[in-house]
């Protein structure tokens, strides 16, 4: 059995809970984001979500699609698909007792590769910055799935 105050006093898996929340509650502003885009700019993509500006065919008109909201949504749509392995990744990897300042690394370079992923897509800055932003936040999700193949796993 795992003993959860033995997890709990490992800086490691500590530092991954930290950069964990980070990005989760930044993901959730995503969310509030996107709501927030969709409610000022009265485009919505479900018939009973434009209830609140009309009814009938005057409720039609705000069933659109809108370049900022979709581009908000693509930026949590991102997200969510790169967060998600990070976490699954980022906890097998801080349970497997890496060194803490390459761990701490690889969770600082992940965070600030999302952040700056969203503010690049928001903004939006020309490429290569969203580009780069993404590989980077890749790589080290891979670099720590690389690691924990090769060191700690029974293939």
């Amino acid at each position: 059995m795992v003993d959860l105050t033995r997890i709990m006093d490992d800086e490691v898996f500590m530092a991954f809970a930290s950069y964990a929340t980070i990005i989760l509650s930044k993901m959730m502003l995503m969310s509030a984001t996107t709501a927030f885009y969709r409610m000022t700019r009265k485009v919505f993509a479900n018939p009973e979500d434009c209830v609140t500006f009309g009814k009938g065919e005057n409720a039609k008109k705000y069933l659109r699609t809108d370049d900022r909201v979709e581009r908000v949504r693509r930026a949590h749509l991102n997200d969510l698909e790169n967060i998600v392995p990070f976490l699954g990744i980022g906890l097998l990897y801080s349970l497997s007792g890496p060194d803490l300042s390459t761990a701490i690394l690889h969770f600082r370079l992940f965070v600030g590769a999302r952040i700056y992923h969203t503010i690049s897509y928001l903004t939006p800055l020309p490429q290569p910055n969203r580009g780069l932003s993404f590989f980077i936040g890749y790589g080290v999700t891979l670099s720590m799935a690389y690691r924990l193949l090769k060191n700690k796993l029974y293939l």
